[in-house]
């Protein structure tokens, strides 16, 4: 019963993070849109905050995964809701348009984003497997990747802290 109320609360603090995002910025079909950022250090941070917060959340439903105690199904349903919510942090990244003197800063956490995104689908790769029955081998294989893209991303955000200006 608790991995349920795991998965709503999951689930509902994902799409609460989807549905802000979404009511900082609309998009109009044929207008460049560009999402304006007076404080670039207060903004990088703001990101970096919802960034843990997905990570925790997705870590904690992946150790779930990984000890039984949630269906590759439901996990997969949680790491669609995560990858949603990283696609429109990096979308904010591309609209934002730092000055240049943020803009080394702003490409690392970017990267570290879209690697947060790759790791996220491995995962969900890795679920497929799991759902499968595949071979111990292969899910080494997979897990071993997953970890690769965390140290990758993780990487990406010391060089994203290392680049802000003074």
């Amino acid at each position: 019963m608790a991995s349920k109320k795991g998965i709503i609360v999951t689930i509902s603090i994902l799409a609460v993070i989807t549905g802000a995002s979404f009511l900082i910025w609309t998009i109009p079909e044929n207008n460049e849109t560009t999402f304006v950022v007076s404080n670039y250090d207060e903004y990088i941070d703001g990101v970096k905050n919802i960034h843990e917060i997905l990570e925790e959340s997705i870590n904690i439903e992946y150790q779930n995964l990984l000890n039984g105690e949630i269906s590759p199904n439901d996990y997969n349903a949680i790491a669609d809701v995560t990858t949603s919510q990283i696609t429109s942090q990096i979308s904010e990244f591309i609209t934002s348009k730092p000055p240049e003197k943020w803009q080394d800063s702003y490409i690392n956490y970017m990267n570290a984003m879209k690697k947060f995104n790759a790791y996220v689908g491995e995962t969900k790769v890795l679920s497929d497997l799991i759902e499968k029955g595949s071979t111990q081998e292969e899910l080494d294989e997979t897990i071993q990747k997953i970890e690769s893209l965390k140290e990758e991303f993780k990487e990406f955000i010391q060089i994203s802290d290392q680049t802000r200006p003074n």
